[in-house]
C-alpha cells in the first residue's frame, strides 16, 4: 500500500500581505506547502522568495497571470512530482479556517480514496452576492450530477488524492480561473470518486483582496456550467443507474 503524503497547494497572486501567516499555520501543523506564484508583483514575489527558504516549502512560478484554477492545476502537478499523494487546496487570502487542515488530514489519512471536501459555515461577514451566486452554483451541480450528492462545489478548501485528480485535469476541460472548483468536484463525481464533507467557517475579513471578478468570472461559471450539463446528457444513463442502484459516491 502506498504512504499517504499529504502537503499544501497554495495559489497565490498577491497576497503578500497574507501569504506568510497562511503558511506559518499549515507548516505549524506539519505541512509541507507548494506555493504556486501565479504572476504576483515584486512585493509579493520577495515575500514569497523568502518563504520558499523554509524547510519543507517549494515555490513554484508561473510567467504570467493564468488564474487561480491553472495555478492550481500546476501546484498539483508539482505536488505529485515531488512524491506527494494527496494535496490540501487552500486559498492565499486567509479566508479558511486553516486550524481545520489538521481535521482534514485525518479525514483523508482514514479514507485516502476520496476527496476531503469543505463545507463553508458563514457568519454575518459574507456578502448577499456570494450566497446568492451559490445558490444558483449549487442547482446547477445538482442538475450536471442528477444527485444532490455536492451541497457546495465553490469551496477551495479540499483534500484531493492526486492521482484522481490529474486523471481528471488531463482528460477533459476543467477551467482555468474561478470555475476549476465547480468543473473538477463535477467530473470526480461524474467517476465516482468518494466525497467527504466537513464543515468549515470561511471569513470575509475588512479589507481583503478577493480575485473574484463578477462579470467575467461569473461568465465563466456559466460556460461552465453549460458545458457540464452537455457533458451530463452524455452521461444521464448511468448517472441515472448509479442513483437507481443506491450506490452513492
Amino acid at each position: 500500500m502506498t504512504a499517504h503524503r499529504l502537503c499544501a497547494v497554495v495559489p497565490v497572486y498577491n497576497h503578500g500581505a497574507t501569504v506568510a501567516a497562511v503558511h506559518a499555520q499549515l507548516a505549524a501543523q506539519g505541512l509541507p506547502c507548494v506555493l504556486v506564484d501565479d504572476g504576483s508583483e515584486p512585493g509579493c514575489a520577495a515575500a514569497l522568495d523568502a518563504l520558499a527558504a523554509q524547510p519543507r516549502t517549494h515555490l513554484l512560478r508561473r510567467a504570467a497571470n493564468g488564474g487561480k484554477g491553472a495555478a492550481v492545476q500546476d501546484g498539483l502537478r508539482a505536488a505529485a512530482s515531488l512524491g506527494y499523494t494527496h494535496a490540501l487546496q487552500v486559498d492565499a487570502d486567509g479566508q479558511h479556517a486553516l486550524r481545520d487542515a489538521a481535521a482534514f488530514a485525518d479525514a483523508s489519512r482514514i479514507r485516502p480514496q476520496a476527496v476531503i471536501c469543505g463545507l463553508p459555515v458563514y457568519g454575518d461577514d459574507v456578502p448577499r452576492s456570494r450566497l446568492y451566486g451559490r445558490w444558483l452554483t449549487r442547482v446547477w451541480v445538482w442538475i450536471n450530477t442528477l444527485s444532490i450528492d455536492i451541497p457546495d462545489a465553490m469551496c477551495g478548501f479540499r483534500v484531493y488524492p492526486l492521482a484522481q485528480a490529474l486523471a481528471v485535469i488531463d482528460g477533459a476541460p476543467v477551467g482555468r480561473r474561478m470555475d476549476f472548483d465547480i468543473a473538477i468536484l463535477v467530473r470526480l463525481h461524474w467517476r465516482g470518486s468518494a466525497m467527504v464533507w466537513l464543515p468549515t467557517r470561511v471569513s470575509y475579513p475588512a479589507g481583503g483582496i478577493s480575485h473574484f471578478k463578477g462579470v467575467r468570472d461569473n461568465l465563466l461559471i456559466s460556460r461552465m456550467h453549460a458545458r457540464l450539463f452537455f457533458g451530463m446528457l452524455m452521461r444521464s444513463p448511468a448517472l441515472l443507474r448509479r442513483r437507481l442502484g443506491g450506490s452513492r459516491p
